[in-house]
């Protein structure tokens, strides 16, 4: 467990920091706002640590700030080794990342390896070069579909050159010159079109993004999150896809953009890289595969963690958590890996709107986050599920979501500025300074409700109650109860009770339905909410509970 400000006492180190890690992911927009422009920043993030450390936590994982047009809030990065000025300056993140070490706290970065800014310099140089040259090999640039006339006699030069479609909505090329009669090549782009997709066929490309790995860990950063680890390498060719309909969706459902066995020998290489330096650096992966598929990228030579995709989509149903959590398990005893837990992130709908919403969904979301921290392997907070927040319906008009605007989905709802304070001056405490604006994101009424001030001085808020979970599996992992090794073997019994058993007789009982259920035998260490009778586990709530 962290103490005064979230330095940790010494002691003899067994397992690698990140097997037991609670990670706590930062949304920089969101989080605190440091000059009053209305959009969080790192002089905002820096003054906020001490919040963070309070937690307990082992670390943050941020994403991205590095310079962006922000056409999808800045995971279309024209200069992996910047910092947007929208954020701050190198100096700024240079003072936050020595604030966030002496207080304990690891730091992993977000690096985005499938796709840049249209923006880039080499993406605008493969543009400028033209059709056949060496600057355009980089990306994926290709010849539309023939020419030839069709049934009408008008021409066809202007389809794309295969069906695949863009994540966001609609296909996924767009021309490099409209218009041009000289230029008729398209670019492959699997999100915006302000997004291009790198060829990772091409060598250069690899080279590259090593030079971008070795200039963040030369800083002392800690690992870094790989975003959508999986897509680098499309199938050569670039064949459309196999579908009873004209046009395939995204990366789920087409297997020709994703999970190319050349993609794992990339991993390979960064991870040799990653062990060169001492201590060694974490490599986390956004893996959205199935289990199976998802743990191969695990495997010992590859990254350290991919996140448990399948379980941070799930509802309230206690047969698909064990499922899910069976099948994570298979996974850890083929390939080693333990789980990488999450129920949120800045891409999900937030959990007490998942789990029902409503005082309903609330509990659950509580008993949820108490269950996620008894699980084996290490577990990622999204800001915010401390506190319990619910996703917010962020009027149309101020929405600004590029998947809003190609595919009617929005994930603006997850990404709402923090509550700091239940006074709404300075939007809740979320700019430090008098705002100049209001936040990027409007925050709803009754915010401050939730606000960060009032559940410290509440003994029975979510904040508190994640704290002390935090705590308490510290002490659980010092004391040996949880090792590195521990696997979970997962159940429904009676009444719709999930139970998750831990070696060493350590299990995470949740009731999911709607009567009361009798614990197997043991003592109760925690709980998310207090029982009712001895025995018995009352709805949506859940136990840590140790036998023998």
């Amino acid at each position: 467990m962290m103490h005064d400000g979230g330095t940790r006492p010494a002691g003899p180190v067994t397992h690698a920091w990140w097997d037991s890690a609670v990670i706590y992911q930062v949304y920089p927009r969101s989080f605190a706002d440091g000059d009053g422009d209305g959009v969080g920043d790192l002089a905002g993030l820096t003054a906020r640590l001490p919040y963070i450390a309070s937690l307990g936590v082992d670390g943050i994982w941020m994403t991205p700030f590095q310079p962006s047009p922000q056409v999808d809030q800045g995971y279309d990065v024209s200069d992996y080794c910047g910092v947007d000025p929208l954020f701050g300056t190198m100096a700024d993140f240079d003072q936050f990342l020595d604030l966030a070490h002496s207080l304990g706290l690891r730091v992993l970065l977000d690096v985005v390896p499938n796709h840049c800014s249209s923006a880039h310099p080499l993406f605008q140089q493969a543009l400028a070069a033209g059709p056949g040259s060496k600057e355009r090999e980089l990306f994926h640039f290709v010849e539309g579909r023939s020419s030839a006339p069709g049934p009408d006699g008008t021409a066809l030069s202007d389809l794309p050159p295969n069906n695949w479609q863009s994540v966001f909505g609609g296909r996924a090329w767009s021309r490099a010159t409209p218009g041009s009669d000289t230029d008729t090549e398209w670019y492959l782009h699997l999100f915006s079109a302000g997004q291009p997709d790198w060829n990772w066929r091409n060598p250069a490309v690899g080279g590259y993004f090593e030079n971008v790995l070795r200039f963040w860990f030369d800083k002392g950063v800690d690992g870094l999150r790989i975003d959508v680890a999986h897509a680098l390498f499309k199938a050569d060719g670039l064949p459309d896809a196999p579908s009873a309909s004209p046009v395939v969706d995204g990366l789920r459902s087409n297997p020709l953009v994703s999970d190319q066995e050349e993609v794992h020998e990339v991993y390979r290489r960064w991870r040799r890289l990653a062990e060169k330096y001492q201590p060694h650096r974490l490599l986390v992966g956004e893996v959205n595969l199935e289990p199976a598929r998802a743990a191969r990228y695990t495997r010992g030579d590859e990254m350290h963690q991919a996140f448990a995709f399948a379980f941070v989509r799930l509802g309230w149903d206690a047969a698909a958590w064990a499922a899910v959590g069976s099948e994570l398990e298979t996974a850890r005893k083929l390939h080693g890996a333990a789980p990488t837990w999450a129920l949120e992130n800045h891409d999900i709908v937030r959990s007490t709107t998942r789990f029902g919403g409503g005082e309903t969904g609330s509990r659950r979301a509580r008993a949820a986050l108490v269950a996620l921290l008894g699980l084996p392997g290490s577990a990622y907070i999204y800001q915010g599920q401390e506190l319990g927040l619910p996703e917010v319906d962020v009027p149309v008009e101020a929405r600004v979501d590029p998947m809003w605007a190609r595919g009617g989905v929005t994930r603006d709802g997850a990404r709402v500025p923090l509550p700091w304070t239940e006074d709404p001056a300075l939007t809740h405490g979320f700019s430090l300074q008098e705002p100049s604006t209001g936040p990027w994101l409007p925050v709803p009424a009754g915010w401050g409700s939730h606000a960060i001030d009032l559940q410290q001085a509440d003994p029975d808020s979510v904040l508190r109650l994640a704290t002390q979970a935090i705590g308490l599996r510290r002490r659980l992992w010092d004391e040996g109860v949880f090792t590195a090794d521990d696997g979970g073997t997962w159940r429904v019994e009676e009444g719709n009770l999930l139970l998750c058993e831990r070696s060493g007789g350590f299990l995470v009982a949740v009731a999911m339905g709607t009567e009361a259920v009798k614990l197997p035998a043991g003592v109760v260490l925690f709980s998310a909410f207090p029982l009712k009778e001895d025995g018995w586990l009352q709805p949506d709530n859940a136990v840590w509970l140790r036998r023998g």
